[in-house]
């Protein structure tokens, strides 16, 4: 019965382990496979990492190849333009020397133009000014010599005159000497009397009194001498008479019976020496004769 026993024990025994194992076994193989697939993966990103890295490398070195042929090219570029710059300011420099030296040398043919022109004109000035002060020299010289000829004229002109007025003055001195003092019919001794133009042109030149001529017709109302009225009233040319009224401030006086070269006196109240009227003529229709008034006049008191 023992040996039944044990028999029947192992069978259990291993059936009681077998279980484990196998899941163990299992689980071995899945890790095994697992580390595999996981080796393999890993060998396959390795692979990829390195191709990655390669491109990379790949690329940076491309790029920076680039880059220094852009540098380079850009370099290039900079020097050329720098070239560039230095030619043109070189350039430019050199065309303004030259648009200076161009504007000196337009400046200085301007300045030579208008310095010929000025003498040009200064020139024909002179020559204008020089025919005209000719031309007034010649004018003068005329003008000189007319007005020599006409001195020459005035002189003798003068020489006739001044015989003239000496022979005038010595014929007025006998005309005053010829003329007379009467006494008027107010009883008062006249001054000089004149009986005709030349004696009253005597009396002018002494310059004693003032003198106004007149020629009176017979009127119906009195007519204006100097300070006074006078109305020719009668009078008779045979006889050498006539009768005059004389209206004096604002009075009337009349003068009756009166002759020729007789003066008849009357008073103003402006003046203290007596008016006078003097009738040279006495005519068909008028006398005539003036007016003698004295020079200054002072009211009577």
């Amino acid at each position: 019965m023992m040996n039944t026993t044990s028999v029947s024990s192992q069978p259990e025994k291993a059936s009681r382990f077998s279980a484990p194992v196998i899941a163990g076994l299992v689980l071995g193989v899945a890790l095994i496979g697992s580390n595999v697939y996981f080796a393999s993966r890993t060998s396959q990103l390795e692979e990829q990492i390195k191709g990655l890295r390669t491109a990379v490398k790949q690329e940076l070195v491309s790029l920076q190849q680039d880059t220094k042929s852009v540098s380079e090219q850009q370099e290039r570029t900079f020097a050329e333009l720098q070239k560039q710059i230095q030619t043109t300011e070189s350039k430019s420099q050199q065309a303004a020397m030259q648009a200076g030296a161009n504007a000196r040398r337009f400046s200085e043919q301007i300045a030579r133009k208008i310095s010929d022109q000025q003498q040009n004109q200064l020139a024909q000035a002179n020559q204008q000014l020089q025919e005209q002060l000719n031309s007034k020299i010649g004018e003068v010289k005329e003008v000189a010599t007319a007005t020599n000829a006409q001195v020459t004229g005035i002189a003798s002109e003068v020489t006739n005159v001044k015989s003239e007025v000496a022979s005038t003055k010595s014929e007025l001195e006998r005309t005053i000497q010829d003329l007379r003092s009467v006494r008027g019919d107010l009883g008062i001794q006249s001054g000089l009397i004149a009986t005709n133009a030349k004696e009253l042109a005597a009396l002018r030149a002494i310059g004693e009194r003032n003198y106004i001529e007149f020629e009176l017709p017979k009127t119906k109302a009195p007519q204006r001498i100097g300070d006074v009225a006078v109305q020719l009233k009668k009078f008779d040319p045979k006889r050498n008479r006539y009768t005059i009224e004389l209206v004096a401030d604002d009075k009337k006086v009349e003068k009756k019976d009166r002759t020729v070269n007789e003066p008849v006196q009357f008073y103003l109240a402006s003046a203290r020496t007596p008016y006078e009227i003097v009738v040279n003529e006495v005519r068909r229709d008028s006398i005539v004769g003036y007016l003698s008034a004295p020079k200054v006049k002072q009211a009577r008191n």
